[in-house]
């Protein structure tokens, strides 16, 4: 489980090819040594399990069906992640709850500046925007945000300058494709009312 607030920002170093899926060798500034195999890494919203490491970098297996269903399957070399450790009990809840579960790729409709902040706009799938809610959250490339406003099948952010900075959104332009993870209280509010 994660929050939404990215600690690093790497980078794909390299992508080998296998039989099915891919091997993803990322860039990091984490000390390694603290990082065991096996743990969890959220990669731009995707949670990846660490099958390698060395000094500087992490290495985890992706699966056909995430390739398929993420924007990871269009990653190149050097393509920055947004990365952010699983919690421990200890951590503080500095976003909203997020699984590492992609549930779906938006596109970005319109980015640009708005005073010293940054307004984005960004199409989702039909099957997804009925969780999106105006003052919400919704983690996008990993990163918890506000929904400012939502408009059918569009919802648009601000986004402050430390955010910007601290995250791959500095790279963002309109017509890119982010990974989105609606927020899973919304997930079980429309299930149960599915189910009433």
């Amino acid at each position: 489980m994660f929050t939404g607030i990215i600690t690093d920002v790497g980078r794909v170093a390299e992508i080998v090819e296998q039989s099915v899926g891919s091997r993803l060798k990322i860039s990091t500034k984490y000390d390694t040594g603290t990082i065991a195999l096996g743990a969890s890494i959220a990669c731009s919203g995707a949670c990846l399990t660490v099958v390698d490491k060395g000094e500087g970098w992490f290495a985890a297996d992706v699966s056909g069906e995430t390739l398929d269903c993420t924007t990871l399957g269009s990653w190149r070399v050097a393509t920055p992640v947004n990365l952010e450790r699983a919690l421990t009990a200890a951590d503080e809840l500095g976003g909203h709850l997020v699984l590492g579960h992609v549930d779906g790729v938006g596109r970005l409709d319109a980015v640009r500046p708005e005073g010293d902040n940054h307004r984005v706009e960004i199409e989702v799938p039909d099957e997804l925007a009925r969780f999106i809610a105006s003052k919400g959250s919704v983690a996008v490339d990993g990163v918890s945000l506000t929904v400012n406003q939502v408009d059918d099948c569009k919802f648009g952010v601000n986004i402050i300058p430390h955010t910007w900075d601290q995250t791959s959104f500095a790279h963002f332009e309109a017509g890119q494709a982010v990974n989105l993870e609606i927020d899973v209280v919304a997930r079980y509010v429309a299930r149960l009312m599915e189910r009433s």
